[in-house]
């Protein structure tokens, strides 16, 4: 059921929340009711597009920049063609929540960045910030409820001590990107640790909480690979519940057959690449079957028989084949 696999290309709450047993034991009851997983053709195993985006600029220079307007254009496809965004810890931990005949998507946010947030003089959002556009949609679609990840460096936004808090207290999360954009591949053993504790050193000093995920700076994995995942360095441990790559195709639903290490994310840039955000959302539409549609009930993951096999053992008290 999945498509075939990309190679990674490439040069990113998980944000501060309770452990992803715990939103799992939380996600249990629908808010409302639901109907029947084969009338809206429900398949909680199908695939998820991560979507990564980095700069937004009327200007772009790098493919990894986006326009303000194309930032838009692309909520509007996610919106009509019924995406609604879930964050990095919902999705690693399975706690998705959204309604029946509905695809879930993530917005990633790489390098903490000016365009991505910053405030007016009367502590707004500004404008053609990724930030500012998400809650501008927001206003005029408030069941789209946009949130999104953004994997932050140290002294983030600017260095505006209001960023991260007001990210939080927003409903979006915030997640590890390195304290300094390392190549961890450059790095010892003791020097990866030493970049992912400070980071989360830094960002807890900010936002009380554990960091549930990171994103791999240019897309590159330390040479002791599960390093990117667990490590301590100087009294502060981390322990990240998924790692983000760069590229280059949609995610396994967490259901089914998904490294938790090695997250695959669709770029999302203002010049055409192989493999980029509109050829996966062209695919998707044209497969519908293949990717995930909720069944409305997060107390259950729905999916056609014919995919049983797909499903994690682990998940297997929810199943719910039709």
């Amino acid at each position: 059921m999945t498509f075939a696999a990309v190679a990674a290309c490439g040069s990113t709450p998980a944000g501060p929340a309770d452990s992803g047993q715990a939103d799992k034991e939380a996600a249990v009851t629908p808010s409302a009711p639901v109907p029947d997983p084969a009338a809206v053709g429900a398949n909680e195993l199908g695939l998820v597009p991560v979507l990564m985006y980095h700069q937004l600029s009327p200007t772009p220079v790098s493919e990894y920049d986006q326009t303000p307007e194309k930032f838009r254009a692309e909520l509007d496809r996610l919106y009509r063609e019924r995406y609604r965004p879930i964050t990095a810890a919902a999705y690693i931990s399975g706690a998705i929540d959204i309604p029946a005949g509905t695809h879930p998507v993530l917005l990633t946010f790489d390098d903490s960045t000016l365009s991505q947030l910053a405030f007016t003089d009367d502590g707004r959002p500004a404008p053609d910030t990724a930030i500012g556009i998400l809650e501008e949609f927001r206003a005029h679609h408030p069941d789209f409820a946009p949130t999104a990840t953004f994997y932050v460096n140290n002294h983030p936004f600017g260095e505006d001590a209001r960023a991260l808090p007001w990210l939080a207290a927003h409903g979006y999360e915030i997640g590890a990107h390195t304290a300094t954009h390392a190549n961890l591949a450059q790095l010892d053993a003791d020097g990866v640790q030493q970049e992912l504790a400070e980071n989360v050193a830094a960002i807890g000093a900010a936002v009380p909480g554990r960091v549930r995920t990171m994103a791999l700076p240019l897309g590159i994995s330390p040479s002791e690979r599960a390093l990117a995942r667990a490590g301590a360095w100087d009294g502060t441990s981390y322990a990240f519940d998924a790692v983000m790559l760069v590229g280059a195709e949609p995610a396994p639903s967490p259901y089914g057959r998904l490294d938790p290490a090695a997250v695959p994310r669709i770029r999302s840039g203002n010049t055409a690449v192989d493999f980029d955000s509109t050829y996966w959302l062209d695919r998707m539409a044209a497969n519908p079957d293949q990717r995930y549609t909720s069944d409305g009930n997060p107390a259950k993951v729905s999916f056609p028989r014919q995919l049983a096999e797909e499903l994690t053992p682990s998940w297997s008290d929810r199943a719910a084949a039709y």
